[in-house]
């Protein structure tokens, strides 16, 4: 049980990438001179784990994280929010649809450039991962993984990202963009905006927080329920006897 504990949540971390080999289960299993098939005790495994979690992590960030990481991914791009909905729909009927869309990319690259803030929160939460927890991933349902990492790194990732992200729509031009196009918007007739203006930065943070653990989990329930996404003959061996 401990060593298809440790193939399956490092599997799950690593998101279905290919390679040879998981590097924190090899260097476990090289230092303690074990072949791959022998019993693992249970600080191997969780040592073996964490370094795969890693692993994981840091791949998943560097998706969200580049060019296009949250544009180009409709599943996690970040949309104009709803209170806008009316204003952005008047704009692009009188031929603004361009700049309504420069919105929505600004959004999007602040969200991306703050995704690399992730990397250190992600490996704190494993650091402090107990035997309870892992064993509570393994036991637990397609995105338990995922659910870990929500609720121990939530706060701390939205305490880094929000004055990241708003330093990063100062950069992109995000406000300036805002504020260009109410300007416009209240120039048309008849035109009426909410009362309370959004919070541009929250909808932002927000919104990748969110893109962060879709991404994490959706990479988790493939190789979960996918034979074709164990890309190892280790992966192979362990999910082929499930």
């Amino acid at each position: 049980m401990p060593r298809a504990a440790l193939a399956l949540l490092a599997c799950v971390a690593l998101g279905c990438a290919g390679g040879t080999g998981v590097p924190g289960l090899d260097r476990a299993l090289g230092s303690m001179g074990q072949a791959p098939g022998a019993a693992l005790d249970e600080p191997t495994v969780i040592a073996g784990l964490r370094e795969a979690l890693r692993v994981g992590t840091d791949r998943t960030v560097a998706s969200t994280s580049r060019l296009d990481g949250y544009l180009a991914n409709e599943l996690i791009r970040i949309h104009t929010p709803e209170s806008l909905t009316t204003m952005t729909r008047t704009l692009r009927t009188v031929g603004m649809g361009r700049q309504v869309d420069e919105l929505e990319v600004a959004m999007n690259r602040a969200a991306e450039q703050a995704a690399g803030e992730a990397g250190q929160v992600f490996w704190s939460g494993i650091r402090q991962m107990s035997v309870r927890d892992a064993w509570g991933i393994l036991d637990g349902g397609d995105t338990a993984a995922t659910d870990y990492f929500r609720r121990t790194t939530s706060g701390e990732l939205r305490t880094r990202f929000a004055p990241i992200v708003e330093q990063k729509m100062s950069a992109v031009g995000l406000v300036r963009l805002y504020d260009d196009l109410t300007a416009r918007y209240r120039a048309l007739p008849l035109a009426a905006l909410a009362k309370e203006p959004p919070d541009l930065r929250a909808h932002v943070t927000d919104g990748a927080l969110s893109g962060l653990f879709t991404v994490l989990a959706q990479e988790e329930t493939r190789i979960r329920r996918e034979p074709a996404a164990r890309t190892t003959e280790l992966l192979k061996r362990v999910f082929g006897a499930r």
